[in-house]
């Protein structure tokens, strides 16, 4: 490796192995030694100046290999000398009898960040009943968060709960009884003393945890058909907007106190599954079906001057713009 200094991550996914591979990051660039949320500590997948393997294999590229208990759909998050990553076991597991319920178990596991070796893990009884079967992505699909702390991790109705870096349980909370046949799948957020969470398939609502006790700090109800991750983002008068996508809307709100500061209607009336994407002052907003393919919205200071969006129909979610202009619908509206 040549030009910058010798740093490491790791690459997850449904398999029931953790893989660190082989990674050069540019000096200096100090953001990318943890990842400490779903897509990264700013929630837009940002990783700096990153050389990826484009080749691994058994004997090339790769660190070390891990067996963890069971598949998961959640990514693994980084702190420090930690790599914690969930998983579950017991119900429906690809490959291995059906089993019943009450054989559901879901796991955080602590990975320690150079040698692959598991420090500790904790395995945690599902709040029944569940849902018979989530085809696509399991019982762990949210992605856990971490800072100096510790870890909060998110399984739906079984609830949101905090541990340390020593693994030692701290709280944990209630934020609904619902399921649904798709399952959970938005990240816990962590936001100076909160912890977000979009508990849309829950209990319809977005909440907001005291970081130290788990105590609600405050709630929104009517969140709909929505599973995507809460993005904090910075509008054009600096303001910080907790974005949240949702049937039929993409709203604002004050991430301390949960005060709405704007709702831009939209057509999508189907399920709300991708985060919310920013840049360059635009907010970008997908759908999770086909037709009506996505939205895009741009910061102003004055936000009756916010730009509308228009429809655009076809077989995969997509969004297209034209020279900054972005329009989705006439009959959409902002304010």
């Amino acid at each position: 490796m040549t030009g910058g200094k010798s740093r490491r991550v790791f690459c997850g996914g449904l398999l029931q192995l953790l893989v660190l591979l082989l990674v050069e990051f540019s000096t200096g660039d100090c953001q990318s030694e943890d990842w400490s949320a779903f897509r990264g500590a700013d929630g837009q997948g940002n990783a700096g100046k990153v050389e990826l393997p484009l080749r691994w294999g058994e004997t090339e590229n790769i660190a070390w290999k891990t067996e963890l208990p069971g598949p998961g759909a959640s990514s693994p998050v980084v702190h420090g000398r930690h790599i914690y990553v969930t998983c579950y076991s017991g119900f429906f597991v690809p490959g291995q009898p059906g089993g019943t319920q009450a054989d559901l178990r879901r796991h955080l596991v602590c990975v320690e960040r150079i040698s692959g070796k598991v420090l500790w893990q904790r395995e945690l009884e599902a709040k029944l009943p569940e849902e018979e079967r989530i085809r696509d992505h399991g019982f762990a699909a949210s992605t856990p968060a971490c800072d100096e702390a510790g870890v909060v991790v998110f399984f739906g109705k079984t609830g949101v709960i905090a541990f340390d870096h020593e693994g030692h349980e701290k709280w944990r909370a209630d934020v609904g009884s619902k399921t649904h046949g798709w399952g959970s799948s938005a990240s816990p957020v962590l936001h100076g003393k909160l912890v977000l969470i979009n508990a849309s398939v829950e209990s319809e609502s977005l909440r907001a945890l005291d970081r130290r006790t788990g105590r609600e700090v405050w709630s929104v109800e009517g969140i709909k058909e929505s599973w995507n991750t809460p993005v904090i983002a910075k509008s054009a008068n600096g303001r910080e907007e907790l974005l949240l996508a949702m049937q039929g809307s993409l709203r604002a709100y004050h991430p301390e106190t949960g005060e709405q500061y704007w709702t831009c209607k939209t057509d999508i009336t189907w399920y709300m599954v991708p985060s919310v994407v920013c840049s360059g002052g635009t907010v970008y907003c997908l759908g999770g079906r086909s037709g009506v393919a996505g939205l895009a919205v741009k910061f102003v200071r004055n936000r009756r001057e916010m730009t509308g969006f228009w429809e655009l129909a076809g077989p995969v979610a997509r969004i297209f713009g034209w020279d900054g202009c972005w329009k989705l619908s006439p009959r959409s509206s902002c304010g």
